[in-house]
C-alpha cells in the first residue's frame, strides 16, 4: 500500500483527544500502541461480537484498551495484562479521562504467560495480543483456550514492518510472527484473515 493510500486508511476515523493523549504517553514510555486503523478494527470487532468479556495481552498506555472499550457494551469488562506498572498507571489515566467506570476494567500486573493459564476456559468473546513478540505462538495456545465458539483472537504487528515477507530476516521476533501466522492458518478450529492495517492485524474466529 503506497503512502497516500495508507494515510487515507489510517486517518479514515480521526482519533479523539483522549486517545491522542494516551498515544503520546505511550510514546514517552517507549511502548508503541496499535495504530488508528487497527484500533478502529478492534472497536468494530468488539461491537460486532457484543463482547462482554475481553482479554488484552499488553496494556501499554491504554490506546488499544480504549478502542476495545469503545465497542463493548456498557456491561462489558476488559481484563488487561501487563508486566510494567508504569504502563498500567498510564492506562488508568486514560480510562479516567475517557470516563470509563472502574468496574469495566480489570488490570492484572504480571507476565502474560503466568496470568493467562489462570483465566477461565471458553469464557471470553475477544482476545487481543500486543505484547512480547517472541511469545506470540504461546499466546495463541492460551488465547484459543479462553475463547468461546464464535469468539475472535487478534494479533497486532504480524507484518513486522514487512520483514515477514523477506526470507533473509530470521531474527526471533520475525520468526515468531511467521510461526503464529502459520499456526493460525493451519488450525482447523480457526477462520483467519490478515488485515493490512498499520503493521498488520491477524484476526481469527474460533469456529469449533
Amino acid at each position: 500500500m503506497d503512502a497516500p493510500l495508507r494515510e487515507y486508511v489510517e486517518g479514515y476515523l480521526p482519533e479523539d483527544a483522549v486517545i491522542t493523549a494516551a498515544r503520546a504517553r505511550g510514546a514517552d514510555l517507549g511502548c508503541v500502541p496499535i495504530g488508528a486503523g487497527g484500533g478502529a478494527a478492534l472497536r468494530f470487532l468488539a461491537a460486532a461480537l457484543q463482547a462482554k468479556a475481553v482479554v488484552e495481552v499488553g496494556t501499554g498506555a491504554g490506546v488499544g484498551s480504549l478502542y476495545l472499550l469503545g465497542g463493548m457494551p456498557a456491561a462489558g469488562v476488559l481484563t488487561s495484562i501487563d508486566a510494567e506498572p508504569e504502563h498500567q498507571r498510564a492506562a488508568r489515566v486514560a480510562f479516567a479521562e475517557a470516563g470509563v467506570a472502574v468496574s469495566r476494567t480489570r488490570l492484572i500486573m504480571g507476565q502474560a504467560l503466568d496470568v493467562l493459564p489462570r483465566l477461565t476456559d471458553d469464557a471470553y468473546d475477544l482476545v487481543f495480543v500486543d505484547a512480547v513478540k517472541t511469545e506470540y505462538p504461546k499466546y495463541l495456545e492460551e488465547g484459543v483456550r479462553l475463547l468461546r465458539t464464535g469468539g475472535v483472537i487478534a494479533f497486532d504487528n504480524v507484518l513486522w514492518e514487512g520483514r515477514v515477507a523477506d526470507a533473509s530476516h530470521r531474527d526471533p521476533a520475525t520468526s515468531a510472527m511467521r510461526e503464529v501466522a502459520r499456526s493460525v492458518r493451519d488450525d482447523d478450529r480457526l477462520a483467519p484473515v490478515i488485515l493490512p492495517l498499520g503493521d498488520g492485524l491477524l484476526v481469527a474466529a474460533k469456529v469449533e
